[in-house]
């Protein structure tokens, strides 16, 4: 069956599923922004894009994977998708990338769906504390900042329970799916203290999840345990333990850019936390003082289509360069 074929019947499926439940799916329409959309990369591995943090996922005639779950309504619809794809297979594995809303405020429809749940040990004390919803700064750039969550009606269901890991990990986990291992791996602090890289050893696909910003100013989570500089590091590690022809699947992009990419996409970003980093710790050098440096929104050098700064307030990167600069932490 041919792509274009399948996304017809993933997105059929999912309008009867609205139908269902009473209400008209907001992802369909040519004029929506928010559009159901199954893209395959390679050897049964593609990505799902709709509202929220790109989804990576597997169907194998064997196994079914997901990683991340984007927001409730969005992951029925991706659940939907995945059916039709597998022949209504449950999902073998649910793995999460970090905690944050906009990737796994669906999980819950999963629930009864996926026999094991996965992620870091940090990403799963962070979601049983206290979900946050997704930040403007943290949905795609194309997309509008997430609501605040409605209460029930007769025509939009109740939002699902969360669903939490049944299995974490500190340095790293495996399984196999079918014919494809899957690997997770945690290199450290970077978006929050708690991200996992996700492996697709045999299609050779790797889902960075919110340590991949596509030219676009990232969030940076302090009060999760971020750091920019580790950050940095990290995804140099990363590309150094691949191959040259790894497809990388980003979190976000900036507005009409491919959430894929290859290494040099991926260093491109390395190299943009470290300008911010190098651009502060000059300002710092030259005396200015936090309020100066906060109020710069001109784009950095060299990184001037990442745009101007300013747009995540305490999660913006300028401000967290400043404080790790300034505190060597």
């Amino acid at each position: 069956m041919s792509p274009s074929r399948r996304d017809f019947l993933a997105t059929s499926a999912a309008a009867a599923l609205g139908a269902a439940l009473g209400r008209t799916p907001r992802f369909l329409g040519a004029q929506t922004a928010q559009q159901v959309v199954f893209t395959p990369l390679r050897r049964n591995v593609g990505t799902f894009t709709m509202r929220g943090g790109t989804v990576g996922w597997l169907v194998n005639p064997r196994g079914v994977a997901v990683v991340d779950t984007q927001f409730p309504a969005e992951a029925r619809a991706l659940l939907a998708g995945l059916q039709q794809r597998s022949g209504n297979r449950g999902v073998d594995v649910l793995l999460n990338t970090h905690h944050h809303g906009d990737h796994t405020g669906g999980n819950g429809v999963f629930r009864g769906v996926a026999r094991r749940v996965v992620a870091h040990g940090m990403a799963d004390q962070h979601m049983r504390r206290a979900p946050q919803p997704a930040t403007q700064a943290q949905a795609p750039a194309q997309q509008p900042p997430a609501q605040p969550a409605a209460q029930p009606s007769a025509t939009q269901p109740p939002p699902p329970e969360p669903l939490y890991p049944t299995e974490t990990f500190m340095h790293s986990w495996s399984a196999q799916v079918g014919d494809e291992r899957i690997v997770a791996r945690h290199y450290g602090r970077g978006h929050t203290s708690g991200d996992a890289v996700i492996t697709f050893e045999r299609a050779n696909v790797v889902h960075l999840g919110d340590l991949g910003f596509h030219r676009r100013h990232p969030v940076v989570d302090r009060a999760a345990g971020a750091s920019m500089r580790n950050w940095s590091r990290l995804l140099g590690e990363v590309v150094n333990g691949h191959s040259a022809d790894t497809i990388y699947i980003f979190g976000h992009a900036g507005d009409g850019l491919p959430v894929t990419g290859g290494p040099a996409e991926v260093l491109g970003f390395r190299d943009y936390l470290s300008g911010v980093l190098a651009f502060v710790e000059r300002q710092v050098a030259a005396g200015r003082t936090r309020e100066e440096v906060l109020a710069m929104r001109a784009p950095l050098a060299g990184f001037e289509t990442w745009g101007p700064f300013g747009q995540a307030g305490a999660r913006d990167p300028l401000t967290v360069a400043y404080e790790e600069v300034t505190t060597g932490a």
